[in-house]
């Protein structure tokens, strides 16, 4: 503080006037200020990654598909992992219904020839024997591809951490 903002200061409390540029400057607030209202914390950012994350962990909620994908399977026959696999696909698919509406890029049959449109560069992807220019007429449909029509996947809790794909589970016996 200078000694000039120091003199004004003593003689001002004399006063009973303290000057309202000298309290903002050092932090002092007068009694009767009235109290800044609360700020509302700001809304949680959504990230892209949240959506993906959401669904792996109703996959893994509904189908234990993370489990079956982290499991080491080498050592069971392919009947084993056949068997396994059936209840994982069955629950998968029920909950991919149930949270998002699936179409195909192309409705057409695969192994058919299949010709291109002017908007195709950005819903197919061409294999093969594709020319020099990337651009073909058409081509043998080889996957009709999918494209999310509507997704309608639970809201998050406030404060849910969606990096916790699966929680440990412990058994308290």
């Amino acid at each position: 503080m200078s000694i000039g903002a120091a003199f004004r200061a003593f003689f001002s409390l004399l006063t009973g006037k303290f000057p309202e540029d000298l309290a903002r400057e050092y932090g002092f607030v007068k009694a009767s200020a009235v109290p800044a209202a609360p700020v509302a914390p700001p809304p949680p950012q959504v990230k892209a990654s949240d959506g993906a994350l959401q669904l792996l962990g109703i996959l893994q909620r509904d189908a234990r598909l993370v489990d079956f994908l982290m499991e080491d399977i080498s050592g069971f026959s392919d009947e084993q992992i056949g068997g396994a696999m059936r209840g994982v696909h069955e629950q998968c698919r029920t909950s991919l219904d149930r949270y998002l509406k699936l179409t195909p890029v192309i409705d057409g049959v695969e192994g058919t020839y299949t010709k291109l449109d002017s908007g195709a560069d950005k819903r197919t992807k061409l294999i093969g024997n594709v020319p020099a220019s990337g651009k073909a007429p058409g081509g043998l449909l080889r996957h009709k591809g999918w494209r999310a029509e509507k997704i309608d996947l639970p809201k998050a809790a406030i404060g849910e951490d969606l990096a916790i794909v699966a929680p440990a589970e412990i058994e308290i016996e």
